[in-house]
C-alpha cells in the first residue's frame, strides 16, 4: 500500500487541491471536507485496491489513526464535541468539486479544468530524478466498462449520458470486435529514449474519452500541450491504430509539437517493397518514408 505521507506529497506538488477550492462556491458554514483531504481518501483508496466508490473513499479517511483524522479534519472540534466526517459531507464536497470541473453540457471529453488537475496530478507522481530522464511516451488505449447501463432506448435516460457504445477486441477465436458501454481511455508512459538508460514505466499523461469519441483526436491535444508545460516531446511509440489515423488527427499535430512517430504500420499503409534489404516504402502523414 502506498503512504498517505506520498499522496499528499503528490497533490501538494500538484497544486491541484488549492485550483480546485477556489474555484467552489463559499457556504455559510465551512466544510468540513477539504479539497485536499477528499483527493487524499481518493488516492488511498486506489492504493488500497479499493474499488472506485464513494463509499470507500469515506471509509478509507475514518479508518486512518485518530491523530491523522484530526489533522486532515476527518475529525473536527464542533460547538458539541468532536465530530467526526459523515458519508453525506463526503457526497456533498464531492458533488461540488464535480460541477466545478464538468462542461456545462455533457459532451464526452473531459473539461479544461479537470485534464488540468489530471495532468497536474500525474506529472507530480514523477519522481524528480526521472523528471527529465526521458522525452519519449508509449501510448495507446484501452476500453473500460461505465459503472452504468446502458439506456434502453437509443437517446433514453441512462445513469451516465457521457459514456456510448464502442467497439473491443476480444479474446476469442473469432475476429469479430464486441460491443461494450463505456470510455475509450487513453495513456502516455515513460520508456527509454534510443540507446539512452533504463527508466520507470511511469504515466505521464492520461485521458478518458466517450466511445463517440475517436480516442486518437481525444489524446492528441493532452500531449501537444506538454511542451507548453516545460515537458519535451521525443520518439512517441504507437502502433497501427495511430498510424492509420489521417494525418490531421496524429502525425501532424506531434511532429508540430516537436515530436518523431515510431509506429507499427498498418498493412493498407505498407506498399511495396524496395531494392534495399527488402525495405517497404509507406505512407506516413503527408510524406513518404522507408
Amino acid at each position: 500500500m502506498i503512504p498517505l505521507a506520498a499522496s499528499e506529497e503528490i497533490i501538494d506538488a500538484s497544486g491541484a487541491a488549492p485550483r480546485i477550492e477556489a474555484m467552489l462556491p463559499l457556504g455559510v458554514r465551512a466544510r468540513q471536507l477539504s479539497v485536499r483531504t477528499l483527493l487524499a481518501g481518493m488516492c488511498l483508496t486506489q492504493a488500497d485496491g479499493r474499488p472506485a466508490h464513494l463509499t470507500r473513499v469515506h471509509q478509507a479517511l475514518t479508518s486512518l489513526p485518530e491523530g491523522e483524522q484530526r489533522r486532515l479534519g476527518v475529525i473536527a472540534e464542533w460547538k458539541n464535541g468532536p465530530h467526526r466526517l459523515t458519508y453525506r459531507q463526503t457526497e456533498y464536497t464531492f458533488g461540488l468539486v464535480a460541477d466545478a470541473l464538468r462542461e456545462d453540457e455533457p459532451g464526452g471529453l473531459p473539461s479544461q479544468a479537470l485534464q488540468a488537475a489530471c495532468d497536474g496530478l500525474l506529472e507530480a507522481s514523477i519522481p524528480a530524478e526521472f523528471a527529465d530522464a526521458s522525452a519519449s511516451p508509449a501510448v495507446d488505449w484501452t476500453d473500460m466498462e461505465s459503472f452504468s447501463r446502458p439506456p434502453a432506448a437509443k437517446g433514453g435516460p441512462c445513469a451516465d449520458p457521457e459514456a456510448s457504445w464502442g467497439h473491443r477486441k476480444n479474446n476469442l477465436l473469432r475476429s469479430q470486435d464486441e460491443l461494450f458501454y463505456g470510455y475509450y481511455f487513453s495513456a502516455g508512459i515513460m520508456v527509454p529514449e534510443e540507446n539512452g538508460p533504463a527508466v520507470p514505466e511511469l504515466a505521464r499523461r492520461a485521458a478518458l474519452s466517450s466511445c463517440r469519441h475517436d480516442p486518437v483526436r481525444a489524446f492528441a491535444p493532452v500531449l501537444t500541450a506538454m511542451p507548453a508545460a516545460g515537458i519535451g516531446l521525443s520518439d512517441i511509440v504507437d502502433d497501427c491504430g495511430y498510424a492509420y489515423r489521417d494525418a490531421d488527427a496524429w502525425a501532424l499535430p506531434m511532429r508540430a509539437a516537436g515530436a518523431q512517430l515510431v509506429q507499427d504500420l498498418h498493412p493498407h499503409d505498407r506498399g511495396p517493397k524496395g531494392t534495399h534489404h527488402g525495405a517497404i516504402i509507406a505512407t506516413c502523414g503527408t510524406q513518404s518514408c522507408n
